[in-house]
């Protein structure tokens, strides 16, 4: 139990929710990424570039994009290597080509007044290094707005150590239940206002793993601040 009062997920978990999901109550993870997209892109509120790693952190990114395309909101997207994308997260990429956006493979930040952290989630245990880490020093010195998803990238999602070099948060938004590291160790200096985002699991899912959801978590609001670790 996280001290925001709601169970946290780690990496381990995060991995097990996505397959009960699919496996055992239909939901596919396409569904539940372009669910994330939706819900970061509404964090966005001018024109914002969105930078991509490889994982499924990055086709939350990507789903974003194709949100704040349509809004009139996207100014750029740059994804370090949009070859190795799979599964539902490469499904993203020709989404976006078929609606004419550049996915770029070098970064870009210009005109605009925000980026999106789509870089690394859940699954980071190591410091970034090469492009990534180039590219996350290039965020955390544009003195743009940052909207992270799940994590910032460059923090450890299970012990919230910060790793050489981490993207300093304005706001993240984590999808589902909170993460262990934006809770503990160098999370709450780095993530900024944290918000948990509903992105359709159901509470079932969490049941099966033995975690106790409030049934009224989102009764109000699709999206709430964990106010707590500030």
């Amino acid at each position: 139990m996280s001290s925001s009062g709601l169970p946290a997920l780690n990496s381990r978990l995060v991995k097990e929710v996505d397959a009960l999901a699919q496996e055992r109550f239909g939901i596919s993870l396409d569904w539940l990424m372009e669910a994330a997209g939706w819900q970061v892109a509404r964090f966005c509120p001018k024109r914002t570039a969105v930078v991509c790693g490889v994982g499924n952190n990055a086709g939350d990114g990507l789903a974003a994009a194709r949100h704040l395309h349509r809004w009139g909101k996207l100014a750029s997207v740059s994804c370090i290597d949009h070859a190795r994308l799979q599964g539902a997260a490469a499904k993203e990429v020709v989404a976006l080509r078929r609606i004419g956006v550049e996915v770029a493979t070098d970064l870009h930040l210009e005109g605009a007044d925000a980026v999106v952290d789509a870089m690394f989630g859940t699954g980071l245990s190591r410091r970034p290094e090469g492009t990534f880490a180039a590219w996350i020093d290039a965020i955390n010195t544009s003195q743009k707005q940052v909207i992270s998803v799940d994590v910032p990238s460059g923090l450890d999602a299970d012990t919230g150590d910060a790793y050489a070099p981490t993207v300093q948060a304005h706001t993240t938004v984590t999808l589902g239940l909170p993460k262990p590291g934006l809770l503990t160790g160098d999370g709450p200096r780095l993530a900024g206002e944290v918000w948990v985002a509903d992105i359709g699991v159901p509470f079932e899912v969490y049941a099966v793993l033995g975690l106790q959801v409030p049934p009224d978590l989102f009764a109000s609001e699709d999206r709430v601040r964990l106010a707590s670790i500030r």
